[in-house]
């Protein structure tokens, strides 16, 4: 399959001279903006030139680099995403949250606190997908998260909106390859009595899916789709096998603190301490708008891969929770555990080979979205490195292969380093040892509804100033169910500081943005570049502000919108 430009534009093609009108003809305008008119974000005004490239100024205090051809030539992707890939893409990311992560839940809010704390970040997601999969076709861009922010908020806001993913598919994958070093440690020892260091464990799965996801986006989302099938295979062995064993008092069997009940042995603050754990059940579904310039057809295919993933996992979610908190040995030691599924595969089918080989299979959850998300979090540095809010040194792609070889890797070391970190130095308040995967977890749910918030303000942002860009889907929930995934995602934030033992990794996550936003506001704000997604964010403020007039913001909620005259 040929490669496919990331600009994907005709511009490419055209004399210099047309490209500077269409691309900067809209200066114009701002100089005959009448007396007393609010400048538009997406203004820039020429600064000065090198030999280089043009360097242009921006209203926001960022300066733009102009780059040539070449600079892209060397940023390809190829287009290779099919529905099945992206429903693949987004349930493989998450379907480790089944096998690993959710259950520390348990110990901070107790089975009754856990499923309230699931059932309001279920209505959170809901709010969160249908909004990205409003704002993904219509600005159908590598950069995600940071694309929407970028062209609703201007260069600011697009970085912090970035910079929160950044942290968030950066760490998950850490998360995951400690469950994973976890599983296999317990397996290894129940068969042989052999015990590996576990930062090994984790350095060999790091080396293997890095370099899988560098040999090609073909190869790889083809092994995500049979991963996920897999997975999905061995929970429904799983859910099957544990209805006979199902006893809601194992649910219930965690201690009660100060009176309270049993259902809510923390009490009511054991639901905001477990919103964090919630999340893990759907943790990194919103990735799907990164693989927008891998995909054959993101107009049509974004939003049925992001709805269809989100009713694959909240069915996955409710079950899991149910089945593996109520069979044998119960809540109070699930909630500890590094291999809850592990527990419960020993319960059905006891402690032979037999549970060992399936907890072995089951290995393949978490494979998934170890996988899934070291291609989120490649996607994520490359836009940003390409648009230059990251150095631009991070984003060239492999000539024959068009992946992002430098950032994949680069993730990966960071991922690793901070799980090393924890797992040699990391103690809480009191000198004993933190949980390193849950300590992880706190960290990319801290960036990840940093994210969620900053997209839910972009969602109302865009439906209020670019009413008239075509949106080939529109949310049914709208703006109100923005606001409402909006409000959850400020409580899970402040919910991140309850649980004391894993302030630590709260504070770490702290430091990583206050870094990030350092590195922009000292030098990396006048390294921009205009990438697609910036682009699109300057010139479609200036062609579909409020007061133009298109067809595609006349669509009926959750239908697809009749193409504007203007994009034909």
């Amino acid at each position: 399959m040929s490669p496919v430009s990331p600009l994907d534009r005709n511009w490419l093609n055209e004399e210099p001279s047309v490209r500077s009108v269409q691309r900067w003809g809209f200066i114009e305008a701002r100089r005959n903006r009448a007396p007393g008119e609010r400048k538009s974000t997406g203004e820039v005004r020429v600064s000065k030139r090198n030999e280089k490239f043009e360097v242009l100024e921006h209203s926001s205090g960022v300066t733009y680099r102009k780059a040539g051809d070449d600079y892209f030539q060397k940023r390809q992707l190829k287009r290779v995403a099919s529905v099945l890939s992206l429903w693949a893409l987004g349930v493989g990311a998450v379907i480790s949250g089944d096998f690993f992560g959710w259950n520390f839940g348990l110990t901070s809010g107790g089975f009754g606190g856990l499923l309230v704390a699931t059932i309001v970040i279920t209505i959170m997601y809901i709010g969160l997908c249908y909004s990205i999969a409003e704002m993904s076709p219509a600005l159908p861009h590598t950069g995600g998260a940071y694309s929407f922010g970028r062209s609703a908020m201007g260069p600011w806001g697009g970085f912090i909106t970035g910079l929160g993913e950044n942290m968030e598919y950066i760490l998950t994958p850490a998360v995951i390859v400690v469950g994973i070093g976890g599983y296999m440690g317990s397996i290894l020892n129940d068969l042989f009595s052999w015990t590996i260091p576990q930062p090994l464990w984790w350095l060999i799965f790091y080396a293997i899916f890095i370099g899988l996801n560098i040999i090609g986006a073909e190869a790889s989302f083809r092994f995500t789709v049979a991963i996920t099938f897999i997975a999905l295979a061995i929970l429904l062995v799983f859910w099957i096998g544990a209805i006979p064993h199902f006893d809601l008092d194992l649910a219930l069997n965690i201690a009660p603190e100060g009176g309270n009940s049993k259902w809510f042995p923390k009490g009511i603050g054991g639901i905001f301490a477990a919103l964090p754990f919630a999340i893990w059940f759907y943790l990194a579904i919103e990735e799907l708008p990164l693989a927008a310039e891998e995909s054959h057809d993101p107009k049509r295919d974004m939003p049925k891969g992001i709805m269809l993933g989100l009713l694959t996992l909240g069915i996955a979610a409710f079950l899991t929770l149910f089945l593996n908190s109520g069979i044998e040995p119960g809540a109070a030691e699930v909630g500890e555990s590094l291999e809850p599924l592990f527990l419960g595969f020993q319960t059905i089918f006891g402690d032979g080979i037999g549970a060992s080989l399936l907890a072995l299979v089951a290995v393949a959850g978490l494979v998934a979205s170890f996988h899934t998300i070291i291609y989120a979090y490649g996607r994520n540095i490359y836009s940003l490195s390409r648009a230059g809010y990251f150095p631009h040194w991070l984003s060239p792609t492999l000539r024959t292969r068009q992946t992002p070889h430098i950032a994949l890797i680069v993730g990966g070391v960071i991922g690793f380093t901070a799980a090393w970190i924890l797992y040699e130095f990391g103690t809480d308040a009191s000198g004993e040892q933190t949980p390193v995967g849950a300590a992880l977890l706190t960290m990319a749910v801290f960036g990840a509804v940093i994210s969620y918030f900053m997209q839910m303000v972009s969602f109302v942002l865009l439906r209020r100033d670019l009413p008239n860009i075509e949106r080939p889907y529109r949310s049914p929930v709208g703006v109100a169910g923005a606001i409402v995934a909006a409000v959850i995602a400020l409580i899970s934030l402040v919910s991140l500081f309850l649980d004391k033992g894993y302030r630590p990794g709260v504070v770490g996550a702290l430091l990583w943005f206050a870094a990030g936003l350092l590195y922009f506001a000292l030098g990396g704000r006048n390294r921009l570049v205009f990438s697609p997604e910036e682009e699109f964010a300057v010139n479609m403020r200036a062609q579909h502000g409020k007061g133009a007039h298109s067809a595609g913001s006349a669509s009926a909620p959750g239908t697809r919108a009749p193409t504007s005259p203007s994009s034909s």
